[in-house]
């Protein structure tokens, strides 16, 4: 199935007091994140920050999670509208592994603007349980299936997984490893696995 088929309609319209106080919660909860580590921000921390009650945060954002996952929306958004539509080598119309190649490229852009944020939605198993990721592994899919890869369904998650937020950071923090040298692997990669 092509990855196109898995775009969702768009948000219906809210109230206008609950428009402000989702804007609040979000730049809050950003700003938090940004400033310290994503499991050592609390609910509570963010419903102060944003200057909203518990209740009105809870009745919008069930978790910590929930949140991080609406701040990154409009980030993947964006990255989806140019992987389903744009020109190639990201969007349709390129061989495979130059799409797989130009979306690392975009993905490690993505993590490197905004890592605090992806390993806030992607905790233990929840990375395979978000909207982003489930697009992102059947666009890769594709593209293996397209390769004539043997087993593309195997073969999409092993893909994915140096895209984990916490390799990442671990590469980029602990090992020193610039985005760029990070993309140029990956690009071989996409290489080696899809030509």
């Amino acid at each position: 199935m092509p990855p196109e088929d898995l775009l969702a309609n768009g948000p219906g319209r809210e109230r206008a007091d609950a428009a402000r106080n989702r804007a609040k919660i979000l730049k809050a909860a950003e700003e938090l994140f940004a400033a310290r580590p994503a499991a050592d921000v609390t609910m509570e921390d963010i419903a102060k920050a944003a200057g909203v009650g518990r209740a009105t945060l809870y009745r919008r954002y069930p978790d910590r999670s929930a949140i991080a996952v609406a701040l990154l929306d409009e980030h993947e958004r964006e990255l989806q509208e140019r992987l389903l539509t744009g020109p190639p080598p990201l969007g349709p119309g390129a061989p495979p592994a130059e799409r797989l190649a130009a979306f690392y490229a975009a993905m490690t852009g993505l993590l490197d603007r905004h890592a605090h944020l992806v390993l806030g939605t992607e905790v233990g198993h929840s990375r395979f349980t978000t909207g982003p990721y489930r697009l992102w592994r059947t666009h890769v899919r594709f593209l293996a299936d397209q390769a004539g890869a043997r087993d593309p369904d195997a073969l999409a998650d092993i893909l994915l997984a140096p895209l984990a937020p916490e390799v990442f950071l671990y590469q980029t923090g602990e090992l020193g490893l610039s985005p760029e040298r990070i993309t140029e692997a990956l690009k071989e990669q996409a290489r080696r696995a899809l030509s």
